[in-house]
């Protein structure tokens, strides 16, 4: 597939990086400077180039949307029309200075991204690992006590899409439902947070389901 990745930061930066070494087109975009998309695109090896936003949404089977939710508008903007696109976002509603969600309780930042994106197929993903756990998980890939990572989506094609991508980098992939469950995925991913970089065993931290018989 060809991945437009929409905010090339921690998180964008990495999935993109395991996407492009999964065997995926990337194109990196929204960084602080032209010269880190470079080296992302570099360092990704396979089939990975930067780009302007509307570079990387051009013909992608997918966008990732990983800028803070203050950046949101801008990226968006620069991007073009995204009608028809599956866009996976693992952007969360925080607040300027990341300390609570803006939107919560009644509806959720994916939610707001669906009704801003109308005509696009919003899936909400990736938020809930913390970013330095990815490229472990990727290397362990082929094992069979996969970690988990929770989805939500109200387009089937959309969630496929967002399935194999996470199981392309190393997740088992768990369909959480439509996209209104990602009120309850967003402060999930702040318990994941919580765990992470609060705790004195650092931030190598991924979960697992399961189901007991």
């Amino acid at each position: 597939m060809k991945i437009g990745v929409l905010g090339s930061g921690l998180m964008g930066g990495k999935l993109g990086t395991l996407f492009s070494r999964a065997g995926h087109d990337v194109v990196f975009s929204y960084a602080r400077s032209d010269r880190k998309l470079q080296r992302l695109a570099r360092e990704a090896r396979g089939r990975a180039r930067a780009g302007t936003p509307a570079d990387a949404a051009r013909g992608a089977d997918a966008v990732l949307l990983a800028v803070h939710w203050s950046r949101v508008s801008d990226v968006l903007k620069q991007a073009g029309s995204l009608a028809g696109n599956v866009v996976i976002s693992c952007t969360l509603p925080m607040s300027a200075d990341d300390t609570r969600l803006v939107v919560a309780h009644t509806s959720s930042g994916a939610e707001t991204l669906a009704k801003k994106l109308r005509g696009s197929k919003i899936v909400s993903a990736f938020s809930t690992v913390p970013s330095e756990v990815l490229f472990d998980v990727f290397a362990g890939r082929r094992k069979s006590d996969r970690p988990s990572l929770a989805y939500c989506g109200d387009d089937r094609r959309a969630k496929r899409v967002a399935a194999q991508l996470i199981e392309d980098i190393g997740f088992e992939p768990v369909d959480a439902g439509p996209l209104r469950i990602a009120r309850y995925l967003e402060p999930f991913s702040l318990l994941m947070a919580q765990l992470a970089y609060e705790s004195d065993a650092g931030p190598r931290l991924a979960y697992r389901f399961r189901r007991l018989r």
